[in-house]
C-alpha cells in the first residue's frame, strides 16, 4: 500500500514572537515494513532547520526562527510505501536494549485497574491487550489539550488513540513486557481519514523482536501504519515539541489529511 501524508500546523501568536526554537519529531525512517519514497516539510517564515538523531534513534529536525514571528506554519508532505509482515519489525535505528523500555515514567504508571488489563507476556496476549482496551473505552479522535497520564485518562468514558497507547504501554511493562509508544499516521481503514492530530500506537518486544499494537483498531497494527517515532512515553515522542520567546497567547490549529495513493 502507498499512503500520502500532509499534515498542517499553523501557529498565530497575539504578540509578535522574539525566538521560536521547536523539536521536530515528523521524519519517517525506512523499516523492514516502511519504504519512505519522498518526506519533506515547509515554513513559512525565515528559519534554520537542523538535522539530526535522538536518544531513541528517531529522526528529527530542530527547528530556530528569529523574531518578530506573529505566525508560523508547518506543511509535512510525504509517501510511504507499506507492506504487511506476521514478523517483528526489522531495520530500525535502535540504540537502547529492548530492557530499557521496561522503566516506567509519571505518564505510563499503571494502577491495579490497568494492570490487570494484560494477562500474559507473549504475543498472543498483547494482541488480547489491544483488543481489551479497544473495548473497554470507546474511541474520540479530538486530542486532548495537554498529554495526561495513563491513570488519568482511565477515568475518562472516551480516549483517544494517544491515551489508549499509553495505556498498552503501561499494562504490558506491568507484565515484564518491554513496550514503548510510536506516533505516526494511519489511514484507520478508510479510503482517506482527516483529523486534527496525528495517530499513536505501541510497540511491545514480545518472541523474537518487536511488534506493533494498535489499541485504537483493537488489535495488530496492519500496513495502513506509517511509523515516525517511538519513546518510553507519548510526551517524549511528540510530534512538535519547543519554547517560544515572547508575551501574548498562541492559537494552534492541526489538520492532518492521510489517504491511499
Amino acid at each position: 500500500m502507498r499512503l500520502s501524508v500532509q499534515h498542517e500546523t499553523h501557529y498565530h501568536f497575539t504578540e509578535p514572537q522574539a525566538r521560536i526554537v521547536q523539536l521536530l519529531r515528523l521524519f519517517p525512517g525506512d523499516t523492514s515494513q516502511q519504504t519512505v519514497v519522498n518526506w519533506r516539510i515547509d515554513v513559512d517564515c525565515d528559519a534554520r532547520l537542523r538535522e539530526s538523531i535522538d536518544g531513541y534513534g528517531n529522526r528529527t529536525r530542530m527547528l530556530y526562527a528569529e523574531g518578530p514571528v506573529e505566525t508560523l506554519n508547518l506543511i509535512v508532505t510525504g509517501e510511504a510505501l507499506l507492506s504487511e509482515s506476521d514478523g517483528p519489525i526489522e531495520g530500525t535505528d535502535e540504540p537502547f536494549p529492548p530492557d530499557l523500555f521496561l522503566r516506567t515514567t509519571p505518564l505510563t504508571i499503571a494502577d491495579d485497574a490497568i494492570a490487570v488489563l494484560a494477562t500474559g507476556n507473549d504475543l498472543a496476549a498483547m494482541t488480547a491487550l489491544a483488543a481489551a482496551i479497544h473495548t473497554r473505552w470507546p474511541l474520540d479522535r479530538r486530542p486532548t489539550p495537554t498529554i495526561r497520564s495513563a491513570v488519568d485518562a482511565t477515568a475518562d468514558d472516551r480516549l483517544s488513540p494517544r491515551d489508549m497507547a499509553q495505556i498498552f504501554v503501561a499494562a504490558a511493562r506491568a507484565q515484564g513486557v518491554p513496550a514503548r509508544y510510536v506516533s505516526g499516521y494511519s489511514l484507520s481503514g478508510d479510503d482517506a481519514r482527516r483529523t486534527a492530530a496525528p495517530h499513536a500506537w505501541a510497540e511491545a518486544f514480545v518472541a523474537d523482536g518487536w511488534y506493533a499494537f494498535d489499541p485504537a483498531m483493537g488489535g495488530r497494527s496492519g500496513l495502513d501504519h506509517i511509523r515516525v517515532a517511538v519513546a518510553l512515553d507519548a510526551a517524549a515522542a511528540a510530534p512538535i515539541a519547543g519554547v517560544r520567546m515572547g508575551a501574548g497567547d498562541e492559537v494552534l490549529d492541526v489538520d492532518v489529511r492521510v489517504e491511499e495513493a
